[in-house]
């Protein structure tokens, strides 16, 4: 099944393991994703409706933006799009989208074009929530356009809330799917946590998140989860189904270059019959 696109890159995006991805996930009235990301999964999957989540305010802004307010969204970023493509005008633009959220509309776009002249596509913040990626030093950056337009057709399935993931599989009713893509456990002792909007997401946040599940799961929740494939995070899943494979990586890498990491996907579905409880 060919991929569908969507309008941001983004580290660590899941559109490229989603036929490995798909054949985890079952059916369900409703996907419940409390790490939204690029939103690969919601639009190379196919549920009646989606709960879709994130901490990061300019993420979920960005999305409510496009489904909401499309026309204006495109006009906006597209004049984004056409000025200069410099280090300066990259900077000018940082600078105005950390200084002011008041008009939806311009934040979305803003965001959208940071994310598409930035480096690779990542998305960092400093302690005070300043975005501050570095320029990306891209000849042409593509704007996404018929991305964004696909995605505002999926997006009439869905609702976007910005929460913290505690608060979201709060919201777990019967018929549920929850899908979680959480920042990675690090493959090494040496390394940090992909980064949770202004602060880490640690260890003990790794244990809440697998704790919650769990209870889902108890529940009759189906409930599915992505991580490194690292001694932590097969011991935090012991109680899950797991699927190991490996996965392509682009950041750290140099242009032209490939690198693989592994990859679990832990899950725990209801036996045949049972059904979650509201």
């Amino acid at each position: 099944m060919s991929i569908i696109a969507t309008p941001l890159k983004w580290v660590g995006s899941k559109a490229r393991v989603m036929d490995i991805l798909r054949e985890h996930l079952p059916a369900g009235d409703r996907l419940v994703e409390p790490f939204a990301g690029s939103c690969a999964v919601m639009m190379n999957t196919d549920y009646p409706e989606y709960l879709i989540a994130d901490i990061n305010p300019d993420l979920i802004n960005l999305y409510q933006v496009i489904k909401e307010d499309l026309k204006d969204f495109i006009d906006t970023a597209e004049g984004l799009f056409r000025t200069a493509n410099t280090a300066e005008s990259y900077y000018r633009f940082r600078q105005v989208f950390n200084r002011s959220k008041e008009n939806r509309t311009t934040s979305a776009a803003l965001f959208l074009y940071l994310n598409r002249h930035g480096y690779r596509g990542v998305c960092r913040y400093n302690r005070a929530g300043g975005f501050n990626v570095p320029y990306g030093h891209y000849a042409s950056p593509y704007f996404p356009l018929a991305e964004i337009q696909a995605f505002a057709e999926k997006a009439r399935r869905a609702k976007f809330i910005c929460a913290a993931f505690g608060e979201t599989l709060q919201l777990i009713r019967s018929g549920d799917v929850v899908y979680c893509d959480p920042p990675y456990i690090p493959q090494t002792p040496t390394a940090s946590f992909t980064s949770y909007h202004t602060d880490g997401f640690t260890h003990n946040d790794q244990y809440d998140l697998c704790s919650a599940l769990s209870r889902l799961a108890e529940r009759g929740i189906p409930v599915i989860a992505s991580n490194s494939d690292t001694h932590h995070a097969h011991s935090l899943y012991h109680r899950f189904d797991i699927c190991r494979f490996t996965a392509p990586r682009s950041v750290g890498v140099a242009a032209g270059e490939s690198k693989q990491a592994g990859e679990i996907i832990a899950k725990r579905l209801p036996v045949h019959g049972q059904r979650g409880a509201a």
